[in-house]
């Protein structure tokens, strides 16, 4: 862990390159054996179940695979190990049919059996599985013979399809968890049906992942990807520059219109559902006043921040959910306004005239311009009196404190971002702002706790009436904007800047990158991108 106390330069970011036939400047037409991904953070864990961060989930992806996809241009389901489904006329019953032929990287078959031990070991305790409450829905798991599945709910939940495309569904080889036993974590050896397989994780440098030769799809170009942990964004910059990569995820924000008009790269840009924001433990001293936590909203000028740190690369929120979302609703026209004499005056009335002292935690690489925008946020609390001593930490150690249960937590105040893999206010709501997503049963931070707001919640989940859940959900956004558990800040914008001659990556609205594989299947596929 390190203090600072000045700006620190630093970005997350996300960079392929080449290795294996001669390297040289951007422009080299060899295609190479192994593609390079350098990332801003290192994983924290490879069980595709236990996953928490999208850039670690588009990772594991690679090597795992769900039931069903999402397309990322057309947001439809579409299939990936299963073929075809039927949902009952009660909306409680969906029966999948499996692709046949496939197998997994130990050789055992993709059976009905191996999706049943999937789903179900979601709910088992031992797994920490961080989003449990995709899985709370599902009352069984039947298999049908080799190649049905079955699965029953207990209740309503109209966005349980589009869940199962989510990685933390990804079905798994039974022998090979069972194989791999407390290595599965950082090991998955022989375990997914994707098109490439693990080699090795060396904590804190690098993920090697190999071709897998027997993939039921598309077979993939290159040899070898490398996922490579570089926290300076400018280095990664660098590297892509100079041709020893091939993608930079989130280079420098000062850097992309020059890099726009480069003609030796490309700047692949998609609006993205991340919303990023400064979550306040509601159960921590001056925080459990809401006065408190709406002074914190008043006191930061977000417009500001976006046009100086980020240079305009977001949108400010102006409500909890963004507004790709299904059930979106403005709950204030140009979020909160800033207003430090309003700050004040809250303050005041809270008791804390003279302010108080904070504890304020934040990343550096994970999100755009994450230490700096918390040192330009610490800045303007401190004009209201509420110093925010700002820490910062590697990734794997902060998940690691956003997992921590209320009774032990360090968390007073922190910058987190969530981007959710279905684009449907449910997850983010439910994900963040429902009781039972409290750390470290879920990755709800705020500790935010509101009865009728689990209601509303609760209800919407099991709503089959568009309409009816459209209005749970703008009640609910409007009950937690009010609460301010958050100070809200804004919905990044996600790009990708790519050596020119890798052609058709994808930015998916959930921030992940990907490519279109069609007409073959699956439809879409990281493995999918081509050389030209």
């Amino acid at each position: 862990m390190r203090r600072y106390g000045l700006v620190v330069w630093v970005v997350v970011a996300l960079v392929v390159g080449l290795v294996g036939s001669t390297q040289g400047p951007v422009g080299a037409q060899a295609v190479p054996r192994q593609l390079r991904v350098a990332v801003g953070i290192d994983a924290d864990r490879l069980d595709p179940a236990e996953q928490t961060t999208t850039t670690i989930a588009n990772i594991v992806d690679y090597m795992f695979e769900t039931l069903v996809d999402l397309h990322p241009t057309t947001q439809k389901i579409v299939p990936k190990l299963a073929t075809r489904w039927q949902i009952s006329p009660d909306g409680l019953t969906y029966t999948f049919t499996l692709r046949r032929g496939v197998r997994f990287h130990d050789g055992t078959p993709l059976n009905a059996e191996a999706v049943k031990f999937s789903l179900e070991r979601l709910k088992d305790p031992k797994v920490a599985m961080a989003l449990r409450f995709l899985v709370q829905p599902v009352q069984s798991v039947e298999a049908v013979g080799e190649d049905a599945v079955r699965i029953r709910l207990n209740k309503v939940t109209p966005t349980f399809l589009a869940d199962l495309s989510t990685t933390q569904f990804a079905i798994v080889s039974p022998a090979a968890v069972q194989r791999a036993g407390d290595r599965w974590r950082s090991a998955p050896v022989g375990g997914g049906t994707g098109p490439y397989v693990f080699k090795e994780w060396r904590r804190g440098d690098s993920i090697v992942l190999e071709r897998n030769p027997n993939y039921w799809g598309k077979k993939p170009l290159f040899d070898e990807v490398l996922f490579r942990v570089v926290p300076d964004a400018g280095t990664r910059l660098t590297q892509v520059l100079a041709g020893d990569v091939h993608m930079a995820m989130l280079p420098p924000a000062p850097d992309v219109k020059g890099l726009r008009r480069n003609p030796q790269v490309k700047v692949v840009e998609a609006a993205s559902d991340r919303v990023i924001f400064v979550a306040m433990n509601t159960q921590w001293g001056p925080f459990k006043d809401v006065r408190v936590r709406r002074a914190m909203n008043f006191a930061v000028n977000k417009k500001a921040i976006l046009a100086s740190v980020l240079f305009d690369l977001g949108t400010v929120s102006d409500s909890p959910c963004p507004p790709m979302m299904f059930g979106y609703h403005r709950v204030q026209e140009g979020g909160w306004p800033y207003s430090p004499t309003r700050a004040k005056e809250l303050l005041a009335q809270a008791g804390y005239r003279d302010g108080f002292q904070v504890d304020f935690f934040t990343p550096t690489g994970r999100y755009i311009q994450d230490f700096q925008f918390a040192q330009a946020i610490a800045g303007q609390l401190r004009n209201v009196g509420v110093r925010a001593n700002v820490t910062t930490m590697d990734w794997p150690s902060y998940v690691a404190m956003i997992q921590t249960p209320l009774e032990r937590t360090r968390i007073q105040m922190l910058v987190l971002g969530w981007a959710w893999p279905v684009l449907d206010c449910d997850g983010v709501l439910y994900g963040q702002f429902h009781s039972s997503s409290h750390p470290p049963r879920g990755l709800g931070p705020a500790f935010y706790t509101n009865p009728r707001v689990d209601q509303l919640l609760d209800r919407q989940r099991q709503e089959a009436n568009v309409e009816r859940r459209r209005a749970l959900l703008k009640e609910a956004q409007e009950a937690i904007w009010n609460d301010a558990p958050w100070i809200w800040l804004w919905s990044q914008k996600w790009y990708v800047v790519t050596n020119r001659n890798l052609d058709g990556v994808l930015i998916h609205p959930i921030e992940k990158w990907t490519a279109l594989c069609e007409p073959q299947e699956p439809a879409v596929g990281h493995h999918c991108v081509n050389w030209r």
